[in-house]
């Protein structure tokens, strides 16, 4: 099985990697090709062009969002125009429903396959091949997959055929993910302005109520106010909240803890914190009770 992996983000990267191990010829492409070397140097191709995937069997793509995943795969010369009949495109991309619905159906007019596969986890766990991927489409072709899924994983679950779905999914774990974050920030904002150490109230959260790696990985963050380097991007985190409520909006469902999450993550984006962790949101709660660590 030929396979290609199209974006070697800092998601991306360990993903590809976990791909490379498994022997399969593996072909990469990337708008920065430095970041192809690590794995060139351990067999993998790099491509030059998107005509390079012409006979690649499957194709997994882990970008940014709608604007480059559209551009990528539908543009003039993109990905759509250059696959093969039969070959399958995985878009792991956290991107809007409404988006992967239109490549679902572009896919299956020109005769390919597509499956949404987008994943939970930060770039340590895709370094390790401990991702949870969700995955949406043709039964058949995700069983023909399965042994990649478990390369990329530690286990996969599949929510629905239509591939929309696993997005939709994924946008609202993402949601559930800021909303701890927000709520974490808050409340220790307000134990620690009332004279508790905020490492020793985690210590705490973490070893009774709340002893699930959510809060240990994201409330370490947040008691150690350590936002950089980013594993998810504070952009990446306002884009998810944009997302999430537009699909709610389309299904009629009120959301009001995403507008307040995407209101945080705009603050972020106001005062130049773009480089910053999503975690971030959470130190705006101690900046508004007025703490200045």
């Amino acid at each position: 099985m030929k396979i290609g992996f199209i974006g070697l983000g800092q998601m991306g990267s360990g993903m590809a990697a976990r791909l490379q191990a498994s022997g399969e010829p593996l072909t990469l492409f990337n708008r920065s090709p430095e970041k192809l070397q690590a794995l060139i140097d351990q067999g993998a191709q790099a491509a030059q062009s998107l005509r390079d995937f012409a006979d690649t069997d499957v194709i997994f793509t882990m970008l940014a969002d709608d604007h480059a995943v559209a551009s990528l795969v539908l543009g003039e010369e993109g990905l759509l125009a250059q696959m093969q009949p039969g070959a399958v495109h995985v878009s792991c991309s956290t991107i809007s429903v409404a988006l992967s619905a239109q490549l679902a159906e572009a896919h299956t007019r020109a005769g390919q396959e597509y499956l949404a596969a987008p994943v939970f986890g930060r770039p340590d766990a895709a370094a390790a091949g401990k991702l949870f991927l969700v995955l949406a489409g043709k039964p058949a072709i995700i069983s023909r997959l399965q042994p990649l899924f478990d390369r990329m994983g530690q286990r996969s679950f599949v929510v629905a055929e239509a591939p929309e779905k696993a997005n939709l999914v994924k946008l609202s774990g993402n949601f559930l993910i800021a909303s701890v974050i927000e709520s974490l920030g808050e409340a220790m904002a307000l134990v620690e302005k009332g004279g508790v150490d905020r490492h020793a109230y985690l210590e705490l959260l973490t070893s009774s109520l709340f002893n699930v790696p959510l809060y240990k990985n994201y409330g370490g963050l947040i008691a150690d106010r350590k936002f950089t380097p980013p594993g998810f991007a504070a952009p990446l985190g306002q884009k998810d909240m944009r997302l999430v409520r537009a699909a709610a909006e389309n299904l009629n469902v009120p959301l009001p803890l995403a507008s307040l999450l995407h209101d945080r993550f705009i603050r972020l984006a106001a005062e130049g914190a773009t480089s910053r962790d999503w975690s971030a949101i959470a130190k705006l709660a101690a900046q508004d009770a007025g703490l200045s660590s």
